[in-house]
């Protein structure tokens, strides 16, 4: 297993993954990938037997990255790491990919001396396996907010670096 920072040869990639896991995610175009990577602080993808099978892309606070849950610990927290999206190829959930990316994000964070890492996962629709994905990491809710025009609801998680558990 190796792991990349996203280039332009990754995009079809990270575009089909990111597709795979819409329901829990904002779609995702190419355009708005190139922007997305322009404004992120941490991007990588995870290859396994020659394919791509993972990705994760997180944003520093003060990004001028329209999001709402993102704005939501912008207006919050003066310094944290972002998770706006990590997506594992659904064959390949259960092979540690995800926590492959995240032990690199920690690292990253810890390295910048960024205090803590946030995100969110779907509450309304569910989604157990990000919830259960998130804990291993030491993640706690701070915050709900409904997002989409109401369609979701979503669980605003922070984990402290300097304790964040090494995940499994």
């Amino acid at each position: 297993m190796n792991t990349h920072p996203i280039s332009a040869r990754h995009a079809a990639d990270v575009l089909r993954l990111n597709e795979e896991s819409v329901d829990f995610l904002s779609p995702l175009s190419p355009d708005r990938l190139v922007d997305l990577l322009g404004l992120s602080a941490f991007h990588r993808v995870v290859e396994a037997g020659g394919q791509i099978v993972g990705f994760v892309i997180a944003l520093r606070q003060g990004a001028a990255y329209d999001s709402e849950n993102y704005q939501w610990f912008d207006s919050r927290y003066p310094d944290f790491l972002y998770v706006d999206r990590v997506v594992i190829a659904k064959n390949a959930q259960v092979a540690g990919m995800g926590s492959i990316l995240y032990r690199e994000l920690f690292l990253h964070a810890r390295a910048r001396d960024i205090p803590i890492v946030t995100c969110e996962f779907d509450i309304d629709p569910p989604n157990p396996g990000s919830a259960r994905f998130h804990r291993k990491f030491g993640f706690t809710e701070v915050g709900r907010q409904r997002v989409q025009h109401g369609k979701k609801w979503v669980s605003l998680q922070l984990a402290q670096v300097g304790l964040a558990k090494p995940g499994a």
